[in-house]
């Protein structure tokens, strides 16, 4: 499984916290998806997925290697909801989700939520059960899935044990990376991004 966060989108470069699901890519953030399209090139990709969010959406089309591989859209893949926060460009309330993203990621501490947003609890359950429906459909297969920075990161970081280890290193924009499961366990070999703190809003 080729994981990757969507390219650049208009809710990232306008400041805006939250799922944000009608946000589209921006120029750059195409360039990004081709760039990811190249990357993936020769991957025998069968299947690819993503949230329901249109960036997510627009990113995946750039990933399919032939008209016969369908895109399917999943609601289990959205990005965090923050409930009545949504959209909001404070920056309290960015400093907040990043709280609540490390407590979930480094303290393991499910619970948290922004406002009467998700829970990670929440979060992680919605996010392993698509993950669990593409598997089960695709087994001894590869697919691409497209996803978001904060849901991809609760998921991953609670499958794969990766916890403290990827704390300040937020997925970079379209940069594919692999997921495997082995009929028992996720792993994850790498994880891509820098490594400074977090400089931007992790639900985004």
């Amino acid at each position: 499984m080729w994981c990757l966060r969507h390219a650049e989108s208009e809710n990232v470069t306008a400041g805006l916290a939250g799922a944000v699901p009608a946000a589209p890519l921006t120029g750059h953030g195409r360039e990004q998806a081709a760039g990811a399209a190249g990357f993936l090139t020769g991957e025998p990709i069968a299947g690819i997925y993503c949230s329901t969010a249109l960036r997510a959406r627009q990113t995946a089309e750039f990933l399919a290697p032939a008209p016969d591989v369908t895109i399917v859209e999943m609601p289990g893949l959205a990005e965090v909801g923050i409930g009545s926060y949504e959209g909001t460009t404070d920056p309290a309330v960015h400093r907040l989700t990043a709280d609540v993203l490390r407590a979930w990621v480094v303290d393991h501490d499910l619970e948290r939520k922004v406002a009467d947003g998700e829970t990670g609890r929440e979060v992680v359950a919605r996010m392993t059960a698509a993950l669990g429906v593409i598997t089960r459909a695709h087994r001894g297969e590869t697919v691409a899935v497209v996803g978001h920075v904060a849901s991809l990161t609760a998921a991953l970081a609670a499958l794969c044990r990766l916890g403290a280890d990827i704390w300040g290193a937020p997925l970079p924009h379209a940069t594919p990376f692999a997921v495997d499961f082995d009929g028992e366990d996720w792993h994850c070999p790498s994880w891509p991004g820098a490594r400074p703190r977090w400089t931007m809003d992790p639900f985004r």
